[in-house]
């Protein structure tokens, strides 16, 4: 008998924390419905910027992943290969990488300097020689720009949420509580019980700009972290490519 008394003490203290939680959740969906017309709409405008942002967050830290490793993979190809047409023959399985970009914009340009030697090199001339070092410099910095723009596209949108989605949602809480002052005057009481679940419902509105603008936040500054870090790779790999050009075809 005292054992099944124990039990049910347990299941209670148990039951407990889940009943509160239940409770929590439907006193916020109570306090949603009480809100007015203009206040829901807030709130689906803010939703709507939660859900995508969430969205890609998830996407960008997806790719960043596969660009990470797949940069890795690409240097390792890079310095381990003795000619460039052996890295050329890697860079389509390894396209996530923007290191990729760079040296096929590179090698394009070196490829379109030495075809303009001739076939064959002239006498005395031991190999053909680039035209302009500072041309394929050029090429790799318009394909670094190009690589840039794709790695920060669409993170653009985590700031503009994390940026206006506060005020979004301080817009639904003034106007929730200039209806609940509306609402307190036509009934001409200000008890605490009359105040406090308008107020509670406006307030609402400002909890969720908040929900959606402090992820954006960390995401933003943790993606723009990211693409620092992935542009200082491309300038060091630029003047790695130049050097090899430079000590190879000048």
């Amino acid at each position: 008998m005292q054992t099944l008394w124990v039990c049910a003490l347990a299941l209670q203290e148990l039951a407990g924390p889940a009943a509160e939680t239940a409770e929590s959740a439907t006193d916020v969906i109570s306090l949603v419905t009480r809100t007015g017309l203009i206040e829901q709409l807030v709130l689906a405008l803010l939703v709507l910027f939660s859900v995508v942002s969430w969205g890609i967050v998830a996407y960008k830290a997806w790719a960043f992943r596969k660009a990470d490793a797949q940069t890795r993979q690409f240097l390792d190809v890079f310095r381990r290969s003795s000619k460039f047409s052996e890295v050329q023959a890697v860079c389509r399985s390894l396209g996530e990488s923007p290191l990729v970009g760079l040296f096929q914009a590179g090698y394009g340009e070196l490829n379109a300097q030495l075809r303009g030697t001739g076939d064959k090199p002239a006498a005395g001339v031991p190999r053909p020689t680039l035209k302009s070092l500072e041309a394929v410099d050029r090429a790799l910095l318009r394909a670094s720009g190009t690589e840039l723009a794709k790695l920060e596209e669409r993170v653009g949108f985590l700031a503009t949420t994390a940026s206006i989605t506060p005020f979004i949602g301080l817009f639904g809480t003034v106007w929730g509580i200039m209806t609940a002052f509306q609402a307190i005057g036509a009934v001409g009481s200000s008890n605490l019980a009359v105040v406090a679940p308008g107020i509670a419902s406006a307030l609402i509105a400002t909890a969720a700009g908040l929900f959606a603008a402090i992820p954006a936040v960390y995401f933003y500054n943790h993606f723009t972290a990211k693409v620092r870090g992935f542009a200082s790779a491309m300038e060091d790999f630029s003047l790695e490519f130049l050097n090899i050009s430079e000590r190879n075809f000048t």
